[in-house]
């Protein structure tokens, strides 16, 4: 890709990539660990709303306390050490800064410190894929307006999809469906924070331990994160996705080709050219064969029977018919990865994925049924999960975005599987994530 020749030349000359880091959490502890050690890289500041929180991630990855320094970001980026502070927006505006990495995973504070970097001049790479998915379209058109790059992060799932369905097209294939593993079973969308360790395992001492959060756990348990995750895909790459949401087919890499065909052709699939996840589990909760529990994928067809014997040839895995094959990564190394967004956004002002539509949306779904007077809680709560379904479908609908399903009051009752509408809650004036979306909603014509 060259991006590290590209480094190693602007290590050389003096000139690093300036970057900022907004949250502290195990993504931007990740990332920690690998920016210390990349050259042609100068992490100026971090910022989170706990200093202790921060400065114990600077210990725990490996940083020597003379490279971490008292003072402002400005300053730290004329001494060429790194800062802790609390205020991202001074980050933000801190001048000759290049990049800002967002990792907070609060939509809210996501949208808003977007907006920031684009009226500051930084581009901005968001791990915040909450954020992206309640308003990522409109981000996206800020940025290029701006002359900027807003990119999804290098080593979460979404990008790393994205860049497997642009290799696809590039190389003139067919994409038929891309997407990643989970485990899952129906009943996990129930999951709550109260029963969210026993589907990871975790021992009462584990998790006191880890300082771990039962609700950002439980989004993954619930659906909720592969929802979010393939709306980020969708809105990236125009691949559509279930009109009813995500079913989670069971499915191994080696079964991937002949599954995730569309229903015409033998596979699960309602419709060529979509997004699905896969689970590492069968309904009756036994294992999949070579499981893409952690794994990336894209399913792609032969244009001919010449391909389709290239295929062949090659040793590739296909379906019964030899036509459907799929090329998948076991294995996404998260924040340790997300320095190659930094490096193509500040040296080849180029994403690695970014909204170019608004064709997916992730809907408050009720896990139970809900009365009138309860305050949701949002994302990996007890209340609502998040369901994926087309953005015509919920603009229709005027469902209730999962972004925004946090702290606000039901005014009616809502069964259980029922996807919240904005009726279902009382009216608010919310902050910059609902203004932003509300005006997301008036400018773009979804996808139908």
């Amino acid at each position: 890709m060259n991006l590290s020749r590209f480094l190693h030349a602007r290590a050389e000359e003096g000139r690093p990539v300036r970057v900022g880091l907004i949250g502290a959490g195990k993504f931007g502890s990740m990332f920690l660990a690998q920016v210390r050690r990349t050259p042609g890289m100068h992490l100026v500041a971090v910022a989170d709303i706990s200093r202790e929180r921060a400065r114990a991630a600077l210990a725990r990855t490996g940083w020597e306390p003379e490279r971490v320094s008292a003072g402002s970001p400005q300053e730290a980026f004329a001494r060429g050490t790194t800062c802790v502070v609390e205020d991202a927006l001074a980050l933000i505006d801190t001048d000759g800064l290049d990049v800002v990495v967002e990792a907070t995973g609060i939509p809210d504070a996501g949208v808003r410190h977007a907006l920031a970097c684009f009226r500051s001049g930084k581009h901005a790479v968001l791990v915040n894929v909450e954020a992206d998915a309640l308003a990522g379209p409109l981000l996206a058109r800020r940025a290029r307006q701006a002359g900027l790059v807003y990119s999804l992060a290098y080593g979460d799932q979404p990008a790393l999809i994205c860049e497997l369905v642009d290799w696809a097209r590039t190389c003139g294939f067919e994409v038929v469906c891309a997407g990643k593993g989970t485990k899952y079973l129906p009943s996990y969308h129930q999951s709550t924070p109260e029963t969210v360790w026993e589907h990871f395992g975790f021992t009462t001492e584990e998790v006191a331990r880890g300082a771990l959060n039962a609700k950002m756990f439980n989004s993954f348990v619930d659906g909720t994160k592969s929802a979010i995750e393939m709306a980020a895909v969708a809105n990236a790459t125009g691949l559509l996705p279930p009109k009813a949401g995500l079913t989670f087919p069971p499915a191994g890499s080696e079964s991937l080709a002949e599954v995730l065909r569309p229903r015409s052709a033998g596979g699960v699939l309602e419709r060529g050219g979509s997004v699905e996840v896969v689970s590492s589990l069968e309904r009756d909760g036994t294992q999949v064969a070579r499981d893409l529990r952690w794994g990336v994928y894209v399913v792609f067809r032969a244009g001919g029977e010449y391909v389709a014997d290239c295929f062949r040839q090659y040793g590739m895995v296909t379906d019964s018919t030899g036509a459907y094959t799929a090329l998948y990564r076991p294995y996404h190394l998260i924040g340790l990865e997300v320095g190659v967004s930094v490096a193509s956004a500040a040296l080849r002002h180029e994403p690695t994925g970014a909204p170019t539509g608004f064709v997916a949306d992730v809907v408050a779904t009720a896990k139970r049924d809900l009365a009138p007077g309860q305050v949701l809680d949002g994302e990996g709560g007890y209340q609502v999960y998040g369901k994926l379904i087309p953005a015509a479908d919920s603009l229709g609908a005027r469902a209730l975005p999962i972004g925004l399903a946090h702290g606000v009051r039901l005014t009616r009752p809502v069964a259980a599987g029922q996807v919240l509408a904005w009726t279902d809650v009382e009216p608010g004036e919310g902050g910059d994530a609902a203004r932003v979306r509300r005006e997301m909603e008036a400018l773009f014509q979804p996808f139908a």
